[in-house]
């Protein structure tokens, strides 16, 4: 086994990535599955009455060895998938899910973790905190259940491992596979950064000209500029077959017999434990606890997202008339004639603003609101890491080193799409405790050259806020125990970080300070900043009801009786909503991979705007102080949402910060919907 994969040696304990091999990873996993196994069952046939010490605080350790291999594992995986990797990924699915079913339904680990509960008020509160939540996930995991039952969970879960491995994997095929050749006579309209950025995409694939690829950063600007028709209908098209069987992977990529699978497991896996329905199971340990309190929620903003669509509909179907084309907006003309519309009505040109949103001016932007805030500094760190354009830095505050972050952000065929934080490992206190090292993972377009500057769009700006703010969770997480650091938080209180961090990307303060043209370094212009700030709610009736659809699907898809045919279900929700006919869900079934890669956001997509209810409300606490740095609102940020990771109940923590519950009127603001 490569020593690497368990004792790093890299620069301030990174892995050294550059002596890992995929040959590594196998023997790596079974030795580490096999200790974990072992410290587990040494936890459970241990004589000794249980007491705190050696049963939760030995569970906290058990799989150390295990958590590093797969962190590096999983890392690679995302960022840089091929063949072995992906036969690895189905390889270790269904062991890992084996391995969790033997220890979570343990009857003997039940029997201690239960004995320790029930005398846990005697505790600290952390030590209570994290005994609590074992026999929750254990209880919930199945453990209660009689021998027939824990064995039937054993094999649901191992078969959702395969399923929801192989669901991943089929849309990467797709996305990998797909190019669309645009010849040079259909390049009208497309600003200069993208065609760059087409040929780019068509060097890397040994193509000559300039493609289309199903990268976000490439295909959204190639649909809000291409002039070509037909063109845009042909990508938009495979953009949403992603995963369909219809797409570049063919019925080998087919997802919707596996989802409609996952969804029959998940649905006979809540009624062993009791629940009427997955969504039920699931939203119990939520902030938002029942389906229909997030119904609720997400009503309220529909009526207004869906009014704010149908008026913008009929604006952008007359623009489409102009142009001499019958018939009705469809959903590959909505971006283009938004985008032209959106800059006749704000005088905005998207591509003004490009050479001031540079990605290092915008790192450094995330960076400086870091230390404005919470008095974090960066240290670029030099450190051998999976892609030569992958960074590292030290993050320190007053001298003691904080963390370590890494940043990959640009796009290749090997990488997962979306963007994403996670880490190779979390801070702790136990022995002599370990600082946490976070990963941002984006797919933003790479510069024409190397050493060029890299564009960013106000989206992957946004973006690029968001994932950082993912990541002060776990830089600024001050725990003793794993289980509970950093994001370890309920689903629909994850997004609150990183969707407050992206308010400050919308204050002049900030963008005056670090949107520097890079060139000659001129500050972004009050005029032009200001107009581009409008533009960007101009499309709030689009964004909400595209991602609105996909929440309420993926509620409907969890509640109740399980779809037989779901693209059958997802019909009669949309029908049900009635909505605008040229907006799609954001994530169409057979590529909804936050619902249908993992358990995570199943019957949770709507936890991004529970999330953003109180993200409003909180950026509201540092404007109400006339300073949005405002120090001792972000003390009280970090103090009591930020440093806590999952030690207390979500609205406790909220609570804590904001004194009372938030409500949707600051989300409809700003929006711009109210």
């Amino acid at each position: 086994m490569n020593p690497q994969l368990t004792r790093w040696t890299g620069p301030e304990g990174l892995p050294r990535f550059d002596l890992i091999r995929d040959t590594d990873f196998a023997p790596a996993f079974d030795r580490a599955l096999a200790a974990a196994e072992a410290a587990h069952e040494a936890i459970a046939a241990n004589p000794d009455a249980p007491d705190f010490a050696n049963t939760i605080a030995a569970m906290e350790v058990a799989d150390e060895d295990l958590n590093r291999v797969l962190s590096v594992f999983y890392t690679l995986a995302g960022v840089d998938s091929n063949d072995a990797r992906q036969a690895l990924q189905r390889d270790f699915a269904p062991r890992l899910a084996e391995y969790g079913s033997r220890i979570s339904m343990d009857p003997r680990l039940y029997a201690r973790v239960r004995a320790v509960a029930a005398a846990a008020d005697a505790l600290p509160p952390e030590d209570r905190r994290i005994t609590e939540l074992a026999l929750r996930d254990l209880t919930r995991a199945g453990a209660g259940l009689d021998a027939a039952g824990r064995a039937r969970m054993a094999e649901i879960r191992a078969r959702l491992a395969v399923l929801t491995t192989q669901f991943t994997q089929n849309v990467l095929t797709d996305e990998r596979d797909y190019v669309l050749p645009v010849a040079d006579d259909a390049l009208a309209g497309l600003p200069d950064w993208l065609v760059r950025a087409m040929r780019a995409a068509a060097r890397e694939r040994g193509l000559a000209g300039q493609v289309v690829t199903l990268n976000r950063s490439l295909i959204v600007p190639f649909l809000e500029h291409a002039q070509d028709r037909a063109l845009r209908e042909t990508a938009f098209r495979a953009w949403t077959a992603r995963g369909s069987g219809s797409g570049a992977g063919g019925q080998a990529t087919d997802n919707l017999p596996l989802v409609a699978e996952i969804l029959a497991l998940r649905h006979e896996r809540a009624q062993l434990l009791g629940y009427a329905d997955f969504a039920s199971y699931k939203l119990e340990t939520q902030m938002a606890a029942t389906p229909d309190r997030v119904r609720d929620l997400l009503s309220q903003v529909w009526t207004a997202a869906r009014a704010r669509a149908l008026s913008d509909q009929e604006r952008l179907t007359a623009m489409l008339h102009e142009d001499g084309v019958n018939g009705p907006l469809e959903a590959w003309d909505w971006r283009l004639y938004a985008e032209r519309h959106r800059a006749r009505a704000h005088d905005f040109d998207a591509d003004d603003v490009a050479p001031y949103l540079t990605l290092d001016a915008m790192l450094g932007a995330v960076f400086d609101l870091a230390h404005r805030l919470f008095g974090l500094e960066f240290q670029p760190l030099e450190a051998p890491l999976w892609a030569p354009d992958v960074r590292a830095w030290r993050i320190t505050r007053d001298g003691a080193l904080m963390a370590i972050f890494v940043g990959d952000y640009f796009a290749r065929p090997s990488k997962r799409s979306g963007a994403w934080c996670s880490s190779l490992q979390v801070q702790h206190k136990i022995g002599d405790g370990q600082r946490p090292i976070v990963v941002n993972v984006c797919n933003f377009t790479p510069p024409d050259q190397p050493g060029d500057p890299a564009f960013l769009s106000r989206d992957d700006a946004r973006t690029l806020f968001h994932e950082f703010g993912h990541a002060t969770h776990h830089i600024l997480s001050d725990v003793t125990w794993p289980s509970i650091s950093g994001t370890s938080v309920a689903q629909d209180f994850v997004e609150l970080p990183s969707q407050l961090y992206e308010h400050w990307l919308e204050q002049p303060a900030v963008l005056d300070a670090h949107a520097r043209h890079h060139e000659t370094g001129a500050v972004l212009p009050a005029d032009l900043r200001d107009r581009m700030l409008a533009a960007g709610k101009a499309g709030a009736g689009f964004s909400t009801v595209e991602y609105l659809e996909s929440a309420l699907v993926d509620l409907a898809f969890h509640e109740g009786a399980p779809a037989t045919d779901p693209m059958v279900r997802q019909a009669e929700v949309l029908d049900g909503l009635e909505a605008p006919d040229a907006i799609p869900m954001r994530h169409a079934t057979p590529h909804f991979a936050h619902v249908f890669a993992g358990d995570s956001y199943a019957a949770g997509y709507y936890s991004y705007m529970w999330s953003e209810v109180m993200d409003a409300d909180a950026f509201a606490a540092f404007a109400e102080t006339g300073d949005i740095f405002d120090p001792a609102t972000a003390r009280r940020l970090e103090e009591t949402i930020l440093s806590k990771g999952g030690s207390a109940p979500a609205d406790q923590l909220w609570i804590a910060f904001r004194g009372r519950m938030p409500g949707v009127d600051a989300l409809l603001k700003g929006r711009g919907l109210a």
